[in-house]
């Protein structure tokens, strides 16, 4: 099947040009995984605002969506390409707390999750090209998505979230998947 052209506005999201079957599997897992915790932890919006709830599972959908979009080789070669739109990207990732503020839950945990997600992205990405970034993002997805369900009262939505943030910023994002790497290191 022949890749479709992304309008301009979509290639942080999903590259230059992507298989309808990979944005299909974007959106359906997106979609699919927000709806199910929306309807399997009703108590997760029940006492809130609209707004607040609709902005929440927006931003929980984008996370949900992005840790398969970001494995696609469109996305990863888009910022393979791109650098500085890389490390930006990273940088402003910040709403695993805002979720946890507009749910009014885990806040801390979801602050804690954030600082070392972030930090585990800029120590991967710093080892673009070399041989040990896979491993490396590897181990440092492994010790936090290992750790997380160690919190104490966590939310079951929230430990979903937080493990996959982490899944799509350090090692679906912060990974150069499809690009050759160098020996050493």
């Amino acid at each position: 099947m022949k890749p479709i052209r992304i309008p301009s506005i979509l290639h942080d999201i999903f590259g230059e040009e992507q298989h309808i079957l990979s944005i299909a599997a974007v959106l359906l897992f997106g979609g699919g995984l927000t709806a199910l915790l929306y309807f399997l932890y009703p108590e997760m919006t029940a006492h809130l605002p609209v707004w607040r709830s609709i902005l929440a599972l927006l931003f929980i959908f984008d996370i949900f969506s992005g840790c398969i979009a970001n494995f696609t080789a469109s996305t990863s070669n888009f910022y393979a390409a791109r650098k500085k739109n890389r490390l930006v990207f990273i940088a402003i990732h910040f709403h695993i707390v805002i979720i946890a503020v507009l749910l009014n839950a885990a806040i801390g945990y979801s602050i804690a999750v954030w600082a070392y997600t972030i930090a585990g992205a800029f120590i991967v990405n710093a080892l673009i090209g070399k041989q040990s970034q896979r491993f490396v993002a590897a181990l440092l997805l492994s010790v936090g998505i290992g750790c997380i369900p160690l919190l104490p009262n966590i939310e079951p939505y929230m430990l979903i979230t937080c493990q996959l943030f982490m899944l799509k910023v350090l090692f679906g994002f912060a990974v150069d998947h499809y690009t050759q790497t160098t020996t050493g290191r």
